[in-house]
C-alpha cells in the first residue's frame, strides 16, 4: 500500500542506518532541530540497531566480554525529541518522478514510501564471519557457530591480508595463542597500495611477531567444510588447515540502486556520484559511505569527511538551493590492531607518519564503541571495572 504524507512537509529518507546513514541522520535531526528546518526525517534499515562492524572481528572470536551487547547499538535517541520515523525493512526499488522532484521506495514488507530527497548508505555485505545477518537471532547464532568453529580449528589459513584480514588473524591470537595461524594475500605485502611500503612492511613485521605466517603473493580457494589440508594457487601445501576463512573485501549493497537506470553504478557496483555526493543524473538523490565510487579507501572513519559536505548539500537542495559544498578526499590513513593492544598506524599528512603499537592499541583497543554511541545520540557507556 502506498503511504501519504500527513502534512506538506518535505521529506527526507535516509535509506541505510549504518555509521554513515545512521550518523547523518542524527546529525541532521539535530540541525533541523536547532534550525527550526520543518522537514519530515525518515530512515529505513533492515536491522532495529546499528550493527558496529569495528568490532565485528572481535566477537566473532570469542564471548569474551559479551562485546556483542556493546557493538548493537539502539536507535533509541537517533532524532532529537523524537521528531523523525524509522522503518525497518530493505528497499527493493526506487522510482522517481524525474528533475528532481522526488519519487518513492518499494520496501520488502509491501509498503512505499514518498520522498522529496533521498539518501542512499546501504554499506557492504562482508563474507565469512563476520558478514552478520540481518535478522536477530540468526546473528547470535552464527557468532556461537563461529566461536565454536575458532574453538575445534587445529589450524587456521584467513584469506586475504587487508585490513580486516590482518584484524581477525590477530584476534584469533589473542584469544587462542597456540594454534597454528596461516594469513595469505595476494599482494607482496599486507594491505595494498594505496599505503606506502615502508607501512606495510613495518605491519607485516608486527603479523610475524605474533606467531602469525605470512604467506604473501598467493592466493587460496575455500574449500568446502570440514576439508583438513589445503594448497594454495602456488602450490604452498598445508596439510593441517581444517579451518579457512575469507576476508577478500566486501560487496556494495547497490542491487535495488540499479532501479535508477543501469548508468548510476560502477562495474564494480558503486554509485557514481559528483563531489557533492549527488548521484550523477539524480537530483536530489545523495549517496554516502563505502557505496559510492570514489577513488579512496573504503573506511568507516571517512564520514568525519562525507558527511559535512553531504548534510550542507541536502539542506541547500530541500531549500531550493544550489549545491555548492564540494567533497576533496583526505590523505589515506589507516590504523590495524593486531590484537587489542598491538598493530601500527599510518598518517598520511606531512612525510607519512607510522606509528606502532602503543598509539595503535589507544586509537583501536575501545572499537570506537562510545564514540558511535555519542554519534547516535547515546550517553558514552560507563567504564567497565
Amino acid at each position: 500500500m502506498a503511504s501519504k504524507k500527513s502534512d506538506d512537509r518535505k521529506t527526507l529518507v535516509i535509506v541505510g542506518a549504518g555509521g554513515y546513514g545512521g550518523v547523518l541522520a542524527h546529525e541532521l535531526s539535530v540541525k533541523f532541530h536547532a534550525s527550526k528546518l520543518d522537514y519530515n526525517l525518515v530512515v529505513i534499515n533492515p536491522r532495529p540497531y546499528y550493527l558496529h562492524n569495528v568490532a565485528s572481528a572481535r566477537s566473532v572470536v570469542s564471548a569474551l566480554d559479551n562485546l556483542e551487547e556493546r557493538a548493537l547499538i539502539p536507535y533509541d535517541n537517533l532524532f532529537v525529541n523524537g521528531n523523525g520515523t524509522f522503518i525497518q525493512s530493505k528497499v527493493i526499488s526506487i522510482q522517481e518522478k524525474g528533475r528532481g522532484l522526488g519519487g518513492h521506495l518499494k520496501l520488502a514488507n509491501g509498503d512505499s514510501v514518498a520522498y522529496d530527497a533521498l539518501v542512499l548508505s546501504p554499506g557492504s555485505t562482508w563474507p565469512g564471519p563476520i558478514g552478520l545477518p540481518d535478522d536477530h537471532d540468526a546473528l547470535c547464532a552464527q557468532l556461537t557457530e563461529w566461536r565454536a568453529k575458532f574453538a575445534a580449528a587445529k589450524e587456521i589459513a584467513v584469506v586475504g591480508g587487508g585490513a580486516v584480514g590482518i584484524e581477525l588473524a590477530g584476534e584469533i591470537r589473542d584469544i587462542y595463542p597456540n594454534k597454528k595461524i596461516y594469513l595469505i594475500h595476494a599482494a607482496s605485502l599486507p594491505l595494498n597500495d594505496a599505503f606506502p611500503d615502508k607501512f606495510r612492511s613495518f605491519l607485516a613485521q608486527i603479523i610475524t611477531r605474533r606467531n602469525i605466517e605470512l604467506v604473501l603473493g598467493d592466493r587460496l580457494e575455500v574449500p568446502p567444510e570440514g576439508t583438513v589440508g589445503v594448497t594454495t594457487q602456488n602450490g604452498r601445501h598445508l596439510p593441517n588447515v581444517d579451518l579457512v576463512i575469507p576476508c577478500v573485501g566486501p560487496k556494495p549493497n547497490s542491487a535495488f540502486i540499479s532501479s535508477l537506470g543501469p548508468a548510476v553504478l560502477s562495474e564494480r557496483g558503486f554509485v557514481k556520484v559528483d563531489p557533492t555526493f549527488e548521484v550523477q543524473g539524480h537530483p536530489g538523490v545523495f549517496a554516502v559511505g563505502h557505496i559510492c565510487d570514489l577513488p579512496e579507501q573504503k573506511q568507516l572513519g571517512k564520514n568525519y569527511w562525507h558527511l559535512p559536505v553531504a548534510s550542507a548539500n541536502i539542506i541547500r537542495f530541500l531549500a531550493g538551493q544550489p549545491l555548492t559544498k564540494v567533497y576533496k578526499a583526505p590523505p589515506e590513513s589507516l590504523a590495524v590492531s593486531v590484537g587489542k593492544t598491538d598493530g601500527a598506524t599510518y598518517f598520511g599528512y606531512l612525510w607519512g607518519i607510522v606509528l606502532g603499537q602503543w598509539v595503535t592499541g589507544m586509537i583501536k583497543g575501545p572499537l570506537f564503541i562510545n564514540l558511535y554511541r555519542k554519534k547516535l545520540g547515546l550517553l558514552p557507556e560507563a567504564p567497565r571495572l
